[in-house]
């Protein structure tokens, strides 16, 4: 496992961590795991979930994981829930946009392959 990096992630509280290139299938990371870095009362690091994404086009493997999409649903679930409580905000307004942009962009995609008769396939 390698553990996932980027400018903008903080991991003051949790990490993340992914599978090595080498065990990736179908060109990109399938298994994420989230752990509790932070200092627990007992001091041990508590496992908080495993992601397993969809591995391979539906139509050749079945569904065997969450897709990006499922994903980003939840999150702007939780965010819309935030804007009904006394946590709205003007970021979480911003991040809900945004995030359904990239649903929008990811649809397209989709979209764009079922017009080509190769969605759910491992055909380019």
């Amino acid at each position: 496992m390698q553990k996932l990096k980027h400018d903008l992630l903080t991991n003051k509280y949790t990490e993340v961590f992914y599978e090595d290139e080498k065990a990736m299938k179908y060109n990109a990371p399938h298994d994420f795991h989230v752990i509790n870095v932070s200092q627990n009362a007992d001091k041990k690091t508590l496992h908080l979930a495993n992601i397993h994404f969809q591995e391979g086009p539906i139509k050749e493997c079945g569904v065997n994981g969450v897709c990006n999409e499922d994903l980003i649903a939840m999150v702007i679930c939780r965010l819309e829930h935030f804007q009904k409580s006394p946590y709205a905000c003007r970021e979480n307004a911003l991040a809900i946009t945004k995030l359904e942009e990239a649903l929008m962009w990811l649809r397209k995609r989709t979209i764009n392959r079922e017009n080509r008769n190769v969605e759910g396939a491992s055909k380019i």
